[in-house]
């Protein structure tokens, strides 16, 4: 059996890396290829550094995060829509039976 050789990378690289997600907005996925480390393992770099920064800070969205922001819009418009129609719906059919039950 081979023994598996760890690398280890320094602290700034770790840094360096995690910027590279945070300033950018990139995916972590596509960086962690770019750079030839693992997903897991960036991820892990940019929430250290994200909570090494506070929770005040606005980080900006990544692409992925600002289309999947706009979808999330665009169907709670939609569902918003959907729950006014079946209001007036419900209205509608609750007028339509009261007005049977008093004319019978």
């Amino acid at each position: 059996m081979g023994s598996l050789n760890r690398r280890t990378f320094t602290p700034e690289y770790r840094r360096e890396a995690a910027k590279l997600v945070i300033d950018t907005g990139r995916p972590i996925v596509e960086v962690a290829r770019e750079i030839g480390v693992g997903p897991q393992l960036l991820g892990k770099w940019v929430a250290k550094e994200r909570a090494l920064a506070g929770p005040g800070v606005d980080w900006p969205l990544g692409e992925a995060e600002r289309s999947e922001l706009d979808r999330l819009r665009k169907e709670n418009a939609s569902l918003r829509m959907e729950v006014q129609f079946l209001g007036e719906v419900a209205a509608f059919f609750a007028a339509k039976t009261s007005s049977r039950k008093s004319s019978s």
